[in-house]
């Protein structure tokens, strides 16, 4: 993701008429300046978004640490009159980096000193603003939800273990998967909430003395329920609770002196920095990249130095230092053995990440285990969508955590009214999170039609709370259930939805479950497509993608995947603008950039269709370019979940299991569930921070029910974006980019309310 940065830095500077240069080799290359700090074009930045690693390069230096190193740096700098920095990098690269701005008038005195430059330089070029971006694919860096890297590091991964798991489940072995993180374990939680694992070591949260016992017993008991499988995470950091290392091969020795499991151990090594980066990391470094050009234009000698990152879906500025302390802070309270506190420290997100994997994990036995005497049915209406799998696993092993019996209805609300419903098991559900589609079935039919079935199927299984996983139909279900609420007391009843669609046009929320894995597919395909046309050059690509009416993944993949532009039904369009986007390409073609990429929202108008808009291009590019049309149709909807889509869903919908818990106790009087406010029948959203619910009835007045598509959506502010690393001239509006806040310690209670 560092390439997509570097990309948005320099097209977002060359945009607001600034002198845009590369620093190659990190600081070793400012400190040798000569051809390594070199002033770039549109041009330089064109191709890179899809390749992994960095194009500038990036390098460890000593020199830079000592003074001399950094006197001959900021020569250099002052020789081209460069007095922004932006910086690409972990806490290291950042701490040095405000330190040389704290130098930096001193430096200059030093330089006239010596008579390296003139008084004049020292007064024009006397302050150095500088600001952060955090590449670091441990995601180690306080104050920030997602480091760039981070994603596509967990990319890797799960495509290791979704390999790993079909060899594994044929040969009834064990495997212990070692991944990256010496002082974080991040990757390792992540990981493991989404493959399932049944045991993961990371750092900050050391096991508790005889953990050795209680791994083997849970293994055994996993091979006893005939799970062919065991997999175990470790982070190359993870510690007991003496600060002793427990190495994979530690953890294998115990297996197989304990209880003889063929045991394999995987070290993934250096393949979690390298491939190409997920549609995830491309569009939070296009964000940032573009969010740090505009701190760098606000900064004044008095502003602290900032990183720029992302707070749930919010682009934030942090002072720089406040973050590497609050990050060393972290690592002083693992030294000391202070365990809760440095997960406390790491943020919100890694606490509930640690919280769900522990609830989801482990299965108490059931003496242990509460009863309710509750029944919950779970279900998938609409489309299906990567990642509902992974929903309806945490659903039902929450559900059977807190003391229900659990339903699985098969083909949604149709299925529903057929009386298609069984109890669903803890160990049903097992190895779900990594399966594409919806394994219960699902379907679009509404259930205003099947009412008075419904309702005897809810009355016949005594069902007393409804978890609905889908997307633009279920919220409709929803309304059309609690409308009924008058005629049928079935229904009176406590009712969550989350939301599961590519379309990502469900109100109430963010991003739904299955987006991110479409819009990965839809960049993948798009990468393939723009390889294609560098070697025939002078070719535009027009790309039909899903959406309905929703032009978030239109929008969302052109962001990714660098397109010149995308036609979407939220803004409208007419002939001149595309005759401009022609003339646009045509001047394109006349650079050393020759092919053109162009994506079309499949509903985005009914006139100008796909090939419509291919057979326009087509004559108007005659003679300059040749064209070729591509829908890429179902494909979008399938493929296995994305690391986002499995936590996404894994979390959310353990979140609402809890909810429905809360409201069923609220709501039992006199010896039955009766639920018939507006505030029982709640759809769960990402809301720009927090997950929230949210009455569907509230709601309404945020949808357009014609299109199907909520009224306001936060993406469409990330329309110029696109346009603006497109060349396009248009007016980026700053309103909504981050003010400078402080890194917020929380409070252990907010954590029920927070971010995912």
């Amino acid at each position: 993701g560092m390439n997509a940065a570097v990309r948005a830095v320099v097209r977002m500077g060359i945009y607001v008429k600034a002198k845009v240069y590369f620093v190659y080799e990190g600081y070793q290359g400012m400190v040798d300046g000569g051809d390594n700090i070199v002033e770039v074009s549109w041009e330089s930045v064109s191709s890179i978004l899809q390749v992994g690693g960095t194009v500038i390069g990036s390098a460890r230096c000593k020199s830079f640490r000592t003074r001399e190193g950094r006197l001959q740096a900021a020569y250099n700098l002052v020789q081209r009159g460069i007095t922004n920095l932006c910086v690409i990098g972990g806490d290291g690269s950042l701490t040095g980096a405000n330190l040389f701005r704290e130098e930096w008038s001193g430096l200059l005195e030093e330089l006239a000193q010596k008579e390296k430059i003139d008084e004049e330089a020292v007064k024009k070029y006397a302050y150095l603003n500088i600001v952060g971006m955090v590449g670091s694919i441990d995601n180690d860096f306080c104050g920030t939800d997602m480091t760039i890297g981070t994603d596509s590091a967990l990319h890797r991964i799960i495509e290791v273990v979704d390999a790993i798991m079909t060899t594994a489940q044929s040969h009834q072995r064990t495997f212990v998967l070692e991944v990256m993180g010496r002082h974080c374990g991040y990757l390792a939680l992540v990981s493991a909430l989404a493959c399932g694992a049944d045991w993961v070591f990371i750092p900050e949260y050391p096991p508790e003395e005889g953990w050795e016992d209680s791994m083997c017993v849970k293994l055994s008991e996993n091979r006893a329920r005939k799970k062919r499988l065991n997999i175990i995470i470790v982070a190359e950091g993870a510690i007991d609770c003496h600060n002793k290392p427990i190495t994979s091969e530690k953890v294998k020795d115990l297996v197989v002196q304990r209880l003889g499991f063929d045991t394999r151990v995987t070290i993934l090594g250096h393949v979690q920095r390298g491939g190409t980066p997920s549609a995830f990391d491309r569009i939070l470094a296009s964000r940032m990249g573009v969010e740090a050009v505009l701190a760098l234009l606000e900064a004044t000698p008095a502003t602290p130095a900032c990183v720029v990152s992302l707070s749930g879906n919010q682009a934030v500025r942090l002072p720089l230092m406040e973050c590497v302390q609050m990050t060393q802070e972290v690592q002083k309270a693992m030294d000391e053995g202070r365990f809760v506190e440095a997960v406390r420290l790491r943020g919100r997100s890694f606490e509930n990440n640690l919280n769900t994997y522990k609830l989801l994990s482990h299965k108490k036995p059931d003496a242990e285990l509460p009863k309710t005497n509750f029944n919950v049915a779970v279900l998938n209406v609409g489309a299906p969508a990567a990642g509902m799998n992974a929903a309806v696993r945490a659903a039902v092993r929450v559900g059977i955590t807190e003391g229900h019996k659990m339903f699985a209805v098969i083909d949604g609300f149709e299925g529903f009214a057929r009386g298609k419903i069984k109890e669903i098991s803890w160990g049903d559900v097992g190895g779900w999170t990594g399966q594409g589609g919806s394994i219960l079935g699902t379907k679009r039919t509404l259930p205003a039609k099947y009412l008075e079935k419904i309702a005897d199927q809810m009355r016949a299984n005594n069902i007393n709370a409804l978890m609905v996983i889908g997307g633009f139909e279920a919220y409709l279900g929803l309304l059309e259930l609690s409308a009924a609420r008058e005629k049928y007391d079935e229904f009176c009843v406590p009712m969550v939805m989350v939301p599961a669609t590519v379309s990502n046009n469900v109100p109430g929320s963010d991003f739904s479950i299955g987006a991110d894995t479409a819009l990965n597919t839809i960049t993948d395909t798009c990468d393939r497509i723009k390889q294609s046309a560098s070697g025939t050059k002078r070719r535009v690509f027009i790309i039909e993608t899903m959406g309905g009416y929703c032009g978030y993944l239109a929008n969302m993949g052109a962001l990714a995947a660098g397109a010149d532009a995308a036609y979407i039904f939220e803004e409208q369009f007419d002939i001149r603008e595309l005759q401009a986007n022609v003339e646009h390409l045509t001047e394109k073609m006349k650079t050393s950039i020759q092919r053109g990429l162009v994506l079309r929202n499949e509903n985005c108008n009914e006139n100008y269709t796909t090939d419509f808009i291919y057979q326009l291009y087509s004559e108007e590019g005659k003679g300059v370019f040749d064209c070729r049309k591509n829908v890429l149709g179902h494909m979008q909807q399938g493929g296995a979940p994305s690391p986002f889509d499995r936590n996404f869903g894994t979390k959310i919908s353990a979140k609402a299991m809890q909810w429905i818990s809360k409201k069923l106790k609220e709501t039992y009087r006199k010896g039955k569930v009766f639920a018939n406010t507006d505030d029982s029948v709640c759809l769960l959203g990402m809301r720009r921070r927090n997950l929230v619910f949210q009455p569907v009835a509230e709601l309404k007045n945020e949808t357009d029910f014609v299109h199907r598509i909520p009224k306001e959506q936060w993406w469409l502010k990330l329309r110029p974006l696109m346009k603006i690393l497109a060349k396009y001239k248009t007016s980026y509006d700053v309103s909504d980019s981050g003010q400078l806040e402080h890194v917020a310690m929380h409070s252990p209670k907010e954590a029920e309310t927070g971010p995912i």
